[in-house]
């Protein structure tokens, strides 16, 4: 056991538990990569020895404090190079903190000590993309040009007996004689989640009307250019925890949390809502709503402009608008529509003609309720493709114009049209809807979707699997897009990738069945996976369950005979496209002709019949 006074810079990543949540292989593939090209390079070079690794993090010893301190500064700023171009909510940003004191080296060459404590401490108190240290690192350093010191004061550490004087240290100081009252913070882009309000009404099936206001909140809160969101799969996964808002916050790597409750009683609604700083817990703003229910466009909107106003944000005249704009007048109608999108995640043949009718009642109640045209065209749109519906494509197409003649911004809309736009073979029109969509919203998880799906079947691989990826870290329970990355990536000659994607979306699919065990989806495309990773017995109970839930299905078939096919069942495989392709729409036939799922089965005799189907 040895001695020594130390350097210790202690990092880690910014909302790790929200990035692993959303795409667990991009982000660790993002890590593995920032590392190899960036970090160890210049510990080493820095004269510094990482002694522990976390998941999301790193203790690194240096015998000089200024190496210390310069590693940090070069690493961070290196690290906003790196996200320039990188969506908000898929930045690998780190907090470090630094502290200098003794420290006690184990055999092992591990590193303990209050040295070691107060840097991890200190760590903490960093703001995402910046450096905190210690008051005896501050004094070390003295003056270093290109960086500055913002006095934090006094802190008291959990598990440290005395306060630490903690620096922030500024990595873009203003030129001598500048004057600036505003501290970095300041010019930080607030980031925010929207926690899932809860259901007071003491009725377990109001939680659609609970759960619909968190994300219209949501939605009109990621209308604010200068606002981070984190998007509504990734703070639902808190739904009915009680998890200290600290807490959320880090793992999270958010400032401020919105909570609220909902009491719905026949007519009327009451709301409370509060806007809680996630650094101290304290209340930055709170409020109670009790109006009519017919009132709840306008409290949403009172609540969106009192948060923004409470954070310092000036709307900017589009952003206005769009915060004001009202989907329907109608209540009814809202709580039909409501109804139609819970249906609608679920995506079987079964819960598709559901979220139809309570689109169509939406439509009934108010015929201007663009929200609700879109949903039943994208409805349509899958019964008609996927299920053989008999459906007229022009109605489809109808369905998707309506709302975009109500709405023509409506990315939702534009996606629905590109769509039904495929279904018919009206491909160059269909690009350039899906193009419009994502130009308005491209955070929008269906918009990532639909457009995905659509670039398969003309081979655009590489973008159907950016496509997907951002789909899947949109919607972080959705197995639907990491399994068909497999696909892509086996075609992209990618499998290893594809093997890491497959196994993200068996885990989402399993809990998916968990919840609704009636759905057959994640069965049938968990099967193909299955099948394609070696595992033959899993493969065969997963595709028994799905064949038994949806008989005669079109896509439970299709899939059957993608799994049969990856099983070697050659027989069957063919059998069952025998009997599926003359029914299929364009869409299916050109997928069955690039599916690397299939390949198995394109040198057997009677794949040349199969291909006739589809002529």
């Amino acid at each position: 056991m040895e001695r020594r006074l130390a350097a210790i810079l202690a990092a880690d990543v910014v909302g790790y538990s929200r990035l692993m949540g959303t795409n667990e292989v991009g982000t660790l593939i993002a890590l593995k990569t920032h590392r190899a090209e960036l970090i160890d390079n210049e510990i080493a070079a820095h004269q510094g020895r990482i002694f522990k690794l976390m998941g999301d993090g790193m203790l690194v010893e240096f015998s000089s404090v200024l190496n210390a301190l310069t590693c940090a500064a070069l690493i961070q700023r290196r690290m906003r190079e790196r996200n320039a171009d990188v969506p908000d909510d898929r930045r690998i940003e780190y907090r470090i903190g630094i502290n200098l004191g003794d420290v006690i080296i184990e055999d092992d060459d591990d590193v303990f000590g209050n040295g070691v404590n107060i840097a991890a401490r200190v760590e903490t108190f960093a703001r995402p993309g910046g450096i905190a240290i210690s008051s005896v690192v501050r004094d070390n350093v003295g003056d270093i040009d290109e960086m500055g010191f913002e006095d934090a004061g006094l802190q008291k550490f959990k598990n440290i007996r005395d306060p630490v004087h903690v620096y922030h240290v500024d990595l873009d100081p203003l030129p001598e004689g500048t004057c600036a009252i505003a501290s970095a913070a300041s010019v930080d882009k607030p980031s925010i989640a929207v926690m899932p309000f809860i259901n007071m009404s003491g009725d377990s099936d109001q939680d659609y009307f609970s759960d619909g206001m968190t994300e219209d909140l949501i939605t009109d809160l990621s209308k604010i250019a200068r606002l981070f969101v984190v998007g509504r799969n990734i703070s639902f996964a808190y739904k009915g925890q009680a998890t200290p808002p600290q807490t959320v916050a880090r793992e999270l790597g958010v400032r401020y949390l919105v909570e609220g409750s909902i009491r719905k009683v026949g007519t009327r609604v009451r709301i409370n809502c509060q806007l809680v700083d996630g650094v101290t817990a304290g209340h930055v703003w709170a409020d109670r709503y009790d109006r009519e229910l017919t009132d709840i466009f306008a409290i949403q909107d009172e609540i969106t402009k009192t948060i923004i106003s409470q954070l310092k944000i000036r709307l900017l005249p589009e952003e206005q608008r769009a915060i004001e704009a009202e989907p329907t007048q109608n209540m009814e109608a809202y709580t039909y529509y409501l109804r139609g999108r819970q249906f609608f995640r679920v995506s079987t043949k079964q819960f598709l003609m559901l979220a139809r009718r309570m689109f169509a009642k939406a439509v009934e109640l108010d015929d201007g309720y663009a929200l609700a045209y879109t949903g039943i065209a994208n409805c349509d749109s899958m019964l008609h493709s996927w299920h053989s519906v008999e459906l007229p494509v022009d109605a489809i197409l109808a369905s998707a114009e309506k709302a975009l003649a109500l709405a023509p911004d409506l990315a939702e809309a534009h996606a629905a049209r590109g769509s039904a736009l495929s279904r018919c073979g009206r491909e160059v029109e269909a690009e350039t809807a899906f193009k419009t969509a994502m130009a308005l919203n491209p955070n929008s998880h269906e918009t990532n979707c639909l457009y995905a799906k659509f670039s398969l079947a003309p081979g655009h691989l590489d973008r159907a699997a950016q496509l997907f990826i951002r789909a899947l870290e949109l919607q972080p329970d959705d197995y639907f897009a990491p399994l068909m990355l497999q696909n892509v990536f086996e075609m992209l000659g990618r499998r290893d990738e594809g093997i890491r994607y497959a196994r993200l979306g068996l885990r989402r699919a399993e809990e998916a069945l968990q919840q609704h065990p009636e759905c057959s989806l994640p069965a049938q495309l968990g099967a193909a996976a299955l099948a394609s990773l070696g595992e033959r017995e899993r493969a065969r109970e997963w595709l028994a369950r799905a064949l038994a839930i949806d008989p005669g299905d079109n896509e439970v078939s299709y899939n059957a005979a993608c799994t049969y096919a990856l099983l070697g069942d050659v027989e069957n495989a063919i059998d069952m496209l025998e009997g599926l392709l003359p029914r299929v729409g364009v869409y299916i036939r050109k997928w069955f002709q690039i599916d690397s799922d299939l390949d198995p089965i394109r040198s057997h005799p009677r794949y040349a019949g199969l291909l006739q189907l589809v002529a």
